[in-house]
């Protein structure tokens, strides 16, 4: 048996990580764990939530993601895990998760203006984002707190591929499959 693949979709927030997570597990045909939603269900159990501040959501969200992905891989089965993923907050809870899987980092990319009318177009037409602090992170970038640009990706021996998300997939869907699948452990492709 082939240790089960673990393609982790990572990025700056609003760089299409999860419409990739989710139109990939589709290709493959396995499941999408995505952090966002499992914190927005735990969100639905604590009227007046605030995701502002140091949001008390955010460690237990982060314990249960990681938590399904090992029951997951465990159990042989290829997932694709998307989340932020910069390397200091959460390479401690990839690093266990590779004696029992085969990862793969995909990181997304888009430009600023991309990244800012994605999350003021999703602010307007997503109820569920609220549990995740949107306009709190367009003020941070309005007033240069936050830059994209500065993401920290994982840093894990690991094969990398860097997706760039603002027209379609560059590289496609298919190279991206291909790269999930059958990729070895020798670089990154950009």
């Amino acid at each position: 048996m082939h240790l089960p693949k673990l393609a982790v979709v990572s990025g700056p927030p609003a760089t299409g990580k999860t419409t990739l997570a989710r139109a990939l597990s589709q290709h493959l045909g396995c499941p999408a764990i995505l952090r966002d939603e499992i914190k927005q269900g735990m969100v639905m159990n604590f009227p007046g939530h605030n995701a502002n501040g140091d949001d008390p959501l955010n460690i237990p969200a982060l314990e249960a993601f990681f938590a399904t992905l090992a029951v997951l891989l465990r159990a042989g089965t290829t997932v694709i895990a998307e989340a932020a993923f910069q390397d200091r907050l959460w390479r401690p809870g990839l690093e266990p998760l590779v004696e029992f899987a085969d990862l793969r980092i995909i990181r997304c990319t888009a430009p600023a203006s991309t990244i800012t009318r994605r999350i003021i177009e999703r602010t307007h037409s997503d109820g569920h984002r609220v549990a995740h602090a949107d306009e709190a992170l367009l003020a941070d970038m309005k007033a240069g707190v936050y830059d994209p640009d500065r993401f920290v990706p994982i840093s894990l021996p690991a094969p990398s591929l860097l997706v760039d998300t603002s027209d379609g997939y560059k590289p496609d869907m298919v190279r991206i499959r291909r790269f999930v699948l059958h990729s070895d452990h020798g670089g990154s492709a950009a």
